[in-house]
């Protein structure tokens, strides 16, 4: 199995730099120079000595040390070509193998096995790496595996949601506009319970068609209209305002706003996301008209929003339960929606990279959320 190569190893630094055989080279350099140092040096001194004319017992012990120092010497120049030997053929030769395979694996070659037998010490790292090979490459698979599962899925949800936006539209217009029709025409004929299931019937079919509408949106995050540029936030604002305008002047809502910055995104789903955080605020408000502002605040790379209203608020507990689609913390009959909205904008939101959440140390009353999205030409 090949796939795509693992990226360049980090450069060594400081004395690391040299290989390792360069440095039993350097070592067994001055080892040498100095053996042939010190051999030269005795012979030197021996030779002097013996010019000195000692008597025949020194000179006889003298020849004898010089027979025991070759001796020494030689033993010593064995043991150190046997050293050498020992290390090239031991130590340096493996490394040299173990480092070429283990390149081989990097440059993305994952089913190359792994293998030293010798020294013991490095054999076993061979085998211990080998193992996580083996390990990276069987979750590789699985992940590959899921990921072709994951396609074929999402395929299959594309096509459900064709058939959501076309095919399940018409009949739900059709029991609607057809149980209107039947009042209409027999509404004399009809008590006044006949008149209550009508009216029933209707208003599934229409929060039928709003919730396969919000679901519709909800899928689509990520995967349509997906392109991201640079953003006036502000003037995302503005549309999202300008398609809220009749509920903002039927319940008299007031909505501020800071200096809006720009930011990276996609400028359909920002004007989704203000338009749901406004009609959240408008929707669950108290008995005084709405008041609702709209802030930002520079937070590093990101910029922090927020959307503040003085509505009925909302306690710390249910923080998370909120986000959660079709999550609904009041019945529908007071406060009508399909509990998507928040958990369609905390989609919105990640998907650009940031976090919504629900301050809780707001000290104003009513309901504050924070969001943050990138600054315009960060793409981290």
């Amino acid at each position: 199995m090949s796939i795509h190569p693992l990226p360049p190893a980090r450069e060594p630094t400081g004395l690391g730099r040299l290989p390792v055989a360069r440095w039993f080279l350097f070592v067994g350099a001055i080892a040498a120079l100095a053996f042939v140092t010190g051999v030269t040096v005795i012979l030197l001194m021996s030779v002097r000595t013996m010019e000195l004319s000692p008597p025949p017992e020194v000179a006889a012990q003298l020849t004898r040390l010089n027979y025991a120092l070759i001796v020494v010497f030689g033993v010593l120049l064995a043991c150190g070509v046997g050293l050498a030997f020992i290390v090239r053929h031991a130590v340096l030769n493996p490394i040299e193998r173990l480092t070429t395979q283990v390149r081989t694996v990097a440059a993305g070659d994952f089913d190359h096995a792994l293998h030293v037998d010798r020294p013991a010490e490095l054999a076993e790292l061979a085998s211990h790496v080998d193992s996580m090979r083996d390990r990276v490459v069987a979750a590789w698979r699985v992940a590959t595996d899921q990921s072709e599962e994951l396609r074929r899925s999402n395929g299959e949800l594309e096509q459900f949601a064709y058939v959501a936006s076309h095919d399940l539209q018409e009949p739900l217009r059709k029991v609607a506009s057809f149980s209107q029709m039947l009042e209409q025409r027999y509404g004399p004929q009809l008590d006044d319970r006949a008149r209550q299931y009508i009216h029933y019937a209707v208003d599934g079919a229409k929060r039928m068609q709003l919730l396969i509408n919000d679901l519709l949106d909800f899928s689509r995050v990520g995967r349509v209209t997906s392109e991201k540029t640079a953003v006036e936030s502000g003037v995302a604002l503005d549309a999202a305002l300008d398609n809220l305008s009749a509920m903002v002047e039927e319940t008299g809502a007031t909505v501020t706003r800071d200096e809006l910055p720009q930011v990276t995104g996609n400028r359909m789903q920002l004007t989704q996301l203000f338009q749901n955080m406004i009609e959240n605020a408008v929707k669950f408000r108290s008995e005084e008209p709405p008041r609702v502002h709209v802030g930002a605040e520079r937070s590093g790379e990101m910029w922090e929003f927020s959307c503040s209203d003085n509505g009925i608020g909302v306690e710390p507990k249910y923080a998370d339960r909120i986000f959660l689609i079709f999550q609904r913390l009041h019945p529908r009959d007071v406060y009508p929606g399909t509990g998507i909205g928040l958990a369609l904008c905390r989609k919105i939101v990640e998907y650009h990279g940031g976090r919504l959440w629900l301050d809780g140390d707001a000290q104003s009353g009513g309901t504050t959320f924070r969001w943050t999205l990138p600054v315009a030409g960060d793409r981290s």
